[in-house]
């Protein structure tokens, strides 16, 4: 293994990922799912497995493809349902509002459509955060909620993005970014999906993520998430409610000791204000722990959902 977080050179990462696995053989779903913010959306869902619902929610500029190694160990005591956020992967891209409540609404609303309400839910940074909405909106949508490494306090990195996005024209620094991301989706996906062990990327994967950016609806709503779901303000919205009453479902904080991408520390301030919940630590880990600590934190999670993860519905 390469030292952590070392990315190889894009021109060396190979055609197909070193560890196997079953995601292009689960079942695909086109489930129709309306809300009152993003109107009607045509959501792509894998399903797998067998026994009680288990939502998993990918995160930002990735898709439901991120749960790909999951899929032996959860599917083995879960039917893992694993929808592509709208915007991302292979669901619609809807031109918007892409803020957390209206994303939150729409997940809240495909919960029903599947008929999984009640059941236990694991969401991987952009899809933790989001569920944690969902719940605060809708505490009977899910019974429990794993939080896998996700943002949720704004850092210094995400003020400055607001400041930043907000002083320059919009048409400006979307043409700027949107051509820099069209320049080479799969390099940009490369460069900016940080793994503790970079030799388990694949040009595989680069192809998942970078398809809905090469589309210009996909490469549209890439760049409304990133300033509105992710926007600063919304982030200390959500810290106000947290801080108001307790978190209404049980709640696990899954983070990396070590994460490019979100700083740990945010794991630390969400516990601080939501103290209820069970706080876990991995070493040698990513933000992508499922992806790259695969069996650590599926043994962290497991107990947990076998506590707290019995369906309502």
């Amino acid at each position: 293994m390469r030292a952590p977080f070392q990315q190889l050179p894009f021109d060396e990462v190979p055609e197909r990922p070193r560890r196997a696995h079953g995601y292009f053989q689960t079942e695909a779903r086109e489930i129709d799912v309306r809300s009152d913010a993003l109107g009607p959306v045509r959501v792509h869902v894998r399903v797998h497995g067998r026994g009680p619902p288990l939502l998993l929610l990918h995160g930002f500029m990735t898709s439901s493809y991120s749960w790909r190694y999951v899929l032996p160990s959860l599917g083995a005591s879960h039917t893992l349902f694993m929808p592509d956020l709208p915007g991302a992967g292979r669901s619609d891209k809807p031109r918007g509002p892409y803020t957390p409540r209206a994303m939150a609404e729409h997940l809240v609303a495909l919960i029903d459509a599947l008929g999984i309400r009640g059941s236990a839910a694991i969401g991987n940074s952009l899809g933790g955060y989001l569920l944690m909405h969902a719940a605060l909106s809708d505490p009977g949508a899910m019974s429990c909620l794993v939080n896998l490494h996700s943002p949720g306090v704004a850092t210094a990195r995400m003020r400055a993005l607001r400041v930043a996005t907000r002083a320059v024209p919009a048409p400006w620094w979307q043409g700027a970014v949107g051509a820099l991301v069209r320049r080479d989706p799969e390099r940009w996906v490369h460069r900016n999906v940080h793994y503790f062990d970079e030799t388990l990327k694949s040009r595989e994967e680069h192809r998942e993520y970078a398809a809905p950016l090469r589309d210009p609806r996909g490469l549209a709503a890439f760049l409304r998430m990133l300033v509105e779901t992710l926007d600063a303000r919304e982030m200390d919205e959500l810290g106000r409610s947290l801080a108001r009453a307790p978190f209404p479902i049980p709640l696990q904080l899954v983070y990396a000791r070590r994460d490019p991408m979100v700083p740990p520390v945010v794991g630390r301030r969400l516990h601080a204000l939501v103290p209820s919940a069970e706080l876990v630590w991995l070493d040698q880990a990513s933000h992508f722990a499922h992806v790259d600590a695969t069996e650590r934190f599926v043994s962290t999670a497991t107990p947990f959902l076998a506590r707290h993860g019995a369906s309502r519905s």
